[in-house]
């Protein structure tokens, strides 16, 4: 059972923008952290930023300044929103769910930066 999914991936231009988006389960959303990672081959998974069920946001020192996480209770999703996108940017993109021992993850989804 598939309890985290992504979307928005795609191709976008060097200086553009992107938004993800991951659909969460309400059980997960409600209870777990939710988060953004990145991983290009060859490289461990990178830690972008996290979203607490309070909506408290974190990010990695590296990442702050051009992406921007915010949750939808609503929808139950949680965002990622890139902007001025570089081409160091191109990774697959992991949306994830964290509490205590806990670790979940989507299939990931591929974001190019490319002209």
């Amino acid at each position: 059972h598939v309890q985290l999914v992504e979307s928005g991936g795609g191709l976008v231009q060097p200086g553009g923008s992107l938004t993800l988006s991951c659909a969460a389960s309400r059980r997960l959303f409600s209870l777990y952290a939710m988060g953004w990672y990145r991983q290009v081959p060859g490289k461990q998974r990178e830690w972008i930023a996290s979203i607490r069920p309070s909506g408290h946001p974190e990010y990695a020192d590296s990442m702050k300044g051009r992406f921007t996480i915010s949750r939808d209770t609503t929808k139950t999703t949680v965002s990622l929103h890139m902007s001025s996108l570089k081409s160091e940017d191109t990774a697959v993109y992991y949306c994830n769910a964290q509490r205590g021992d806990n670790d979940m993850w989507g299939q990931g989804i591929q974001v190019t930066v490319s002209t």
